[in-house]
This record gives C-alpha cells, structure tokens and sequence, in this order.
C-alpha cells in the first residue's frame, strides 16, 4: 500500500523542484526595470593625465589619480571633504583639469535641456592651496571652460557669453545681443545639439588669447510648442525653437573675441546665410581657426582657415557628394603643424587621408574595401596612428595603430567581437571595452602594442547570474533577397528549441541611415536592459530577429547611401524579404512575426503592419516618426532634400499616408513631451486610423520625452508592450 504513495511524492518532488529551478531562472520585467539585476559593471569618469602613466577618476565624491601600470591608488587629488562653502559640501557631479594640471572646474546639480545639454553650478579648485571659487556667483550656466593658460573661465548665461578672471574676481560680459528664442551665443540651438551633436558653441585658443563662438540667430525659425503637466492645475507651455524640413534655419555667425583687445571680430563665412557651420577646431597656429562650411543640402563640404585677428578666410579642402556628406570628429592637426588628418568616403568607403596644411592630399593613409569607424588620434613621437574599423566584417570592430607613411598597420585587439579603446594622452595605454554576442563587456588596460596588462571589471556577477539563467545564445545569419545584395542579421532561438516547432518571431529593428543593429557585442544597440527583455521574450518562446537592412552602416558609402530620397522604401522592402526567408523555415510559423521599433525603429515598424501588412500581423511603434514633413531640417533633408524639392519622396513612405492597408494589431506608444520626434507624429497617425476606420492599441506618457523614463515609466511601457505581444502574437 505505500509504494504507490511514494512514487506519487517521488514525482511531486520532482514536479516541485523543477518549478522552483525554472521559478529561480526566469528573467522578469522587475529585474530588468526595476531591480537592475543585469546592469553591466563599467570603468567611468577617467581623465587620462599628462604624463600618459595616471589617470584620475571620480569614487564617492573624491578626484583619485591611479598608476596605468600598476593600478596602485597614487593620491587623492581633490578630498570630498575639501569641497566645502559657506560651510556647505558640494557633491561633484563631473570635472575637468586646465591644461597644466594646477586646476580643476567641478560641476554641480545638474539641470538637464534637451538630449545633450545641460546646465550647472561650477566652482573652480585650485590643487596648490585646495581654494574653492564659484563660478557665475553660483548661478547654473553652460559650459564652464578653463583657460589653457591663465586663470580665466569662459561660460554662457542667458544665451551671451561670459569671461571670469579668477584672479582679478571680476567678471567681463563678451557678448551682449542674447535673447531667449532670438539669439543664442556660444551655445547650438535645438537642430544642432541633436543632429551636428555638439552644444558647446565656443573655444579657446590654444594660446589663451582669442575665443572663436558661435552666434545662432532663430528669430524666423517657427516656434513649436509642447504642453507640460507636471501635476499642475493649470498646464504650462514650453516652447523652443525647432526648424522642420524646408522650413527657416538659424542663421550662423562665427566670431572671434580678442581677450587682449577686448574686440570682436566676425568671420568671414561667405555671402550665404543658409548654409550650415558643423563644426570650428583651432589649428597649432593659435591666429588660425578652421571652420567646416557645409550647404543645406549637407553635399558639399568645405575647410577654411580664418585668421583670428583679421576675420579673413581661405579654402583648404573642399568634399562633394552626388548624395551626402557626413560629419565627423576626425579632423585632427599634427604637432608640426605643418600637417592635418582627415576622413571622407571619396573612394566608396570611410578613410583617413593626410593632407599639408596647404590642402594637398599627401597620403591615404587606410584603404580597402571596409569603413574606419573611429579615429584615436596620432602618437607624434612615433609616426603612428590608432583607430577602430570594420576591417574584419560590419559586425566587428577592431582597434588598429598604423604609420602616418600609411605603410604598415597592426591589429591590437585580436579578439572576435567589438572593441572600444579610450587612450591615454600620450597612447602609451588604452583601457578596452570588449564585448561579444554572448559575453558581457570586459573592461582591461593594454599597451601600445596590444599587450594585455590587466582586467579593470570583467562583469562576473552578472555572468554568474547569466550561467543560471543559461539564455540562448544569440546567433548570426546572412541571406540574399530577390534584390541580389546579401543581408546581416542575428537571431536568438527560444530556451529548449524544438526544430520541429513553430514559433512566433518577433523583429527588433532600427534601420536608419548608417546604423547597425547586427553586431557582434553584448547589448548590440539597445543597451543591456532591452537586450534582457528580449532574452526574456525568447525565454517564454518567441524568436527575436533583427537584420541590417539596405541603407545601414559600415557596408560602404553606395550601401549606405542607397536610401537617398526614398527613407523608408528600401527599408521595408527588405524587411519583407527577411520575413519571406524566415517564413519558409520550417520551425518558423509565418502567419505570426511582428515588429517592435522605437525612434526610427517605430518608423519602421508603423511601415511593417501598413505597407508591410501581408507579412507582419502585430507592431509596436514607440516614438514613431510617422510623417517626415513633421521632423527637422538637418537629419531629414540630408537623406531626402526638401519636402518641396522630393514632394513624391516624403509621402510615399510616411505611415500616416498607409494606414488604410492595415491588418495587424498596433500598439503606438508615445511621451507628451518629445521634443525631438514630436508627439505631433502620433496625434496625426491617430486622426488617419481614426478617418480609415482602423482599430489600435495608444498608450502616452505624460511629460516624458524622447526616452520615456522616470518614476516607474520603463517598467510600465515594457510590461504593456510585453503583454501586447504575448495577446496578439
């Protein structure tokens, strides 16, 4: 009579511990959002010193200097509890050291703008007698900069810029034309920070005597608005500037201040007001400034030298483009000063090319049939250079250091997978970020030559926590669609794959111009906390795909550039072509593949279930773009012109413009207060299902912006959109 009853507990204990392993395995939204269990260790906040052997970085409010070699703790350069005014510690948030090392500027509270801007308190810490000065009389400003040789602060307020002479305690106003919404100096206005990705519209000089600023002057830019609650009785209005496709930019000035003259002088940038200045960089000539001068069609570059003290320039270089040009940071000027080390696509790939100060190319200095992706700077004792390519595959990066004869190269990151260096001043050492498809980011000192030296964080907690969990490892494939060009993509099976299954795919796309989603590292795009969502989803049966669609990067200049006046056709034609592949296999159940896409990615997916409504059943479009008439001048016209140039361009792959072939299921996703893809786009997608009679799901964020984050946001739109695919896919 017992044997019965024992093998019934025999099996309810298996039954049980089973559960309660599985129970202790699974990824939740909790420990992803919430919890932050699977956030990665990182290295953060290092100054590389000027000696190349130290660094500094910021521990608990303290400025510590550290050994390269040896990673032995040197000193404590600012003390936590020397920061102190009126009696009140002051928490750092970052800093920096003027060029001799004397000094530090420390920033404080942090008030955030837009994606890149911010303003702070800043006080500036004086190493020898560890005196503390405010800044602007402790008022939050923008851009505190230190002098490189004396000790004078350069910062804006109020849109004008400002000189404080920390000796002297006096301060000298160097512009005085600044107005809110009207004229903004040594700052970018909106379209700038977000598309040329810079917000600090000032320099020195390397000699301390001039600071070359920009003027933006946005009086007949069209305002565009965006209405704040904040839990408020009665809603606020915020509104800024914003220059939408084929609407009036800010007009650029350059100037130069002379310190010692107390005198502006303007530059010279032509008769043409539409045109756009991405980027100004001192040359070692400190009475030289060079100026990139771009047209608004963004197809024709040009470098100019100014003379500091007259305002008149020359054309060094010029670069022309059947499509367009992008822009880098890779401009850099030799210690010769004779010298300078530029990049462009001139041979169909991404290069870098020594020219004379004169403008004469002296040398290609990398070439073949793959993209240089980062630029590391020269090594001038040497003749040597660093940067990061595709050399190995656009789903790799590797690091390199070559010969300014351009005549030998060497690879120093041998590893399989994505690397990304941050060099010490005189490149003797770069700490490495390495990352594969299934390994978290291991962060390690090496040398010049590519000789590991240490381990700085290597994540084992979080792969210790990985091994229990045992997520499928993420796989990668290529095809070739109908069209004849093979594609890149990745793919994650679900935990326990049975081939003779059918299983439902989820796509998680991108797709912009020059983007890659299809790499061969940790968190590929999206950062390790979407990346475990989407381990979550393979864990509970789905399969995530993603694919490098025609028009993204490191495949070259024409592969890239294809989309030119057509964003999104291409696009969605290649998505279709991977569902197509992906439907003919045989573990892969063809009448459910959705979409999910934030950004660009919601453009694509708001395509998928319109256009793309034969292939794709289900789609979640956070932040969409949903009609390119809607977004800004600088982004949207270099892919497609002017709405007024490529009318036919604009409407044919705008979403809003489809919604009448909609099929599947829909989620929108949107933040009230977006000010960079504006919650405009999803207000008009709306009123188009509305008019054509078409069912969906919309969720909106209160005052949230591009990112939809804060006070429990990401764990709520990630519930809502998990729970959206496991209803409808």
């Amino acid at each position: 009579m017992m044997q019965p009853l024992l093998k019934t507990s025999l099996v309810f204990l298996i039954i049980f511990n089973t559960t309660w392993l599985w129970a202790q395995s699974e990824i939740t939204l909790e420990d992803i959002w919430k919890n932050g269990t699977y956030r990665t260790e990182g290295v953060y906040g290092i100054r590389s010193l000027n000696d190349g052997k130290r660094y500094t970085t910021l521990e608990n409010g303290n400025v510590v200097c550290y050994n390269y070699e040896t990673g032995d703790s040197i000193e404590v350069i600012v003390a936590a509890t020397d920061l102190k005014l009126d009696e009140k510690l002051i928490k750092i948030d970052d800093y920096e050291f003027n060029k001799s090392e004397t000094k530090l500027l420390l920033s404080t509270e942090e008030n955030p703008v837009y994606r890149h801007s911010s303003s702070y308190k800043f006080y500036a810490f004086d190493r020898t007698d560890k005196k503390l000065t405010e800044i602007a009389d402790g008022q939050h400003v923008f851009h505190a900069t230190l002098s490189p040789v004396s000790n004078q602060v350069a910062y804006v307020k109020d849109n004008n810029l400002f000189v404080q002479d920390l000796d002297a305690n006096t301060t000298k106003q160097i512009t005085t034309t600044g107005v809110f919404n009207e004229i903004i100096n040594g700052r970018s206005d909106w379209v700038y920070e977000e598309e040329f990705a810079f917000t600090k519209a000032f320099q020195w000089s390397p000699d301390g005597r001039f600071i070359a600023y920009y003027e933006f002057n946005e009086k007949n830019v069209k305002e565009f608005s965006m209405t704040k609650y904040a839990g408020n009785l009665y809603p606020t209005e915020e509104k800024f500037k914003y220059p939408k496709a084929g609407e009036e930019n800010s007009k650029v000035r350059i100037f130069v201040y002379n310190l010692e003259r107390e005198t502006n002088v303007k530059v010279d940038i032509g008769d043409r007001d539409d045109i756009y200045i991405p980027r100004i960089l001192w040359t070692h000539d400190p009475a030289t400034l060079s100026i990139q001068r771009m047209n608004r069609l963004q197809n024709r570059l040009e470098l100019l030298f100014a003379d500091a003290l007259m305002g008149k320039t020359r054309v060094v270089l010029k670069e022309m483009s059947e499509t367009y040009i992008d822009i880098t940071d890779n401009l850099t000027f030799l210690d010769d000063g004779q010298q300078f080390i530029w990049s462009s696509e001139k041979d169909g790939y991404n290069h870098l090319y020594l020219y004379d100060i004169a403008g004469t190319e002296k040398v290609q200095l990398t070439s073949g049939e793959w993209d240089v992706t980062a630029f590391y700077g020269v090594d001038a004792k040497v003749k040597n250079f660093f940067y990061q390519s595709s050399e190995d595959g656009p789903t790799q990066r590797h690091v390199f250091v070559a010969s300014l004869s351009g005549s030998s190269k060497k690879k120093l990151t041998p590893d399989k997978g994505q690397n990304e260096p941050s060099f010490s001043k005189t490149n003797e050492y770069f700490i490495n970020k390495y990352s594969n498809a299934n390994t978290p980011p291991v962060y390690s000192l090496m040398n010049d030559k590519g000789k590991p030296i240490r381990v700085l964080k290597d994540n084992t907690a979080l792969k210790s926590k990985l091994a229990t969990l045992q997520p499928p490892q993420k796989e990668f494939f290529s095809f070739k669609p109908s069209h004849g060009t093979s594609l890149n993509g990745w793919m994650i099976k679900p935990t326990n794959f049975d081939p003779t299954r059918k299983y439902p795919v989820l796509f998680a796309v991108y797709g912009g111009p020059g983007s890659n989603t299809v790499h061969d590292s940790w968190d590929a795009y999206w950062g390790t906390e979407r990346y475990m969502w989407l381990q979550m989803l393979a864990q509970q049966g789905y399969i995530i795909v993603s694919v490098d669609n025609r028009g993204t990067g490191n495949r070259g200049r024409d592969f890239k550039n294809c989309t030119y006046k057509q964003l999104g056709r291409l696009e969605i034609e290649d998505y279709i072509e991977t569902a197509k592949y992906l439907g003919k296999l045989e573990y892969v159940n063809a009448q459910r593949i959705g979409m999910y896409g934030w950004s660009y990615g919601g453009y694509m997916s708001s395509l998928a279930v319109t256009k793309g409504a034969d292939f794709f059943s289900m789609a979640i479009a956070v932040a969409p773009v949903t009609n390119w008439r809607f977004y800004d001048s600088v982004y949207t016209e270099r892919f497609m012109r002017t709405p007024q140039e490529n009318p036919k361009g604009y409407d044919d792959n705008s979403p809003i413009n489809h919604v009448d072939k909609m099929k599947g299921a829909y989620l929108l996703v949107h933040g009230t207060a977006d000010d960079n893809v504006h919650f405009q786009n999803s207000v008009e997608m709306t009123e188009a299902l509305i008019e054509a009679n078409k069912q969906f799901d919309f969720y909106m964020y209160p005052d949230r912006n591009h990112f939809i984050y804060g006070k429990n946001a990401r764990l709520h739109l990630f519930s809502k959109m998990t729970d959206f695919i496991k209803k409808n896919l």
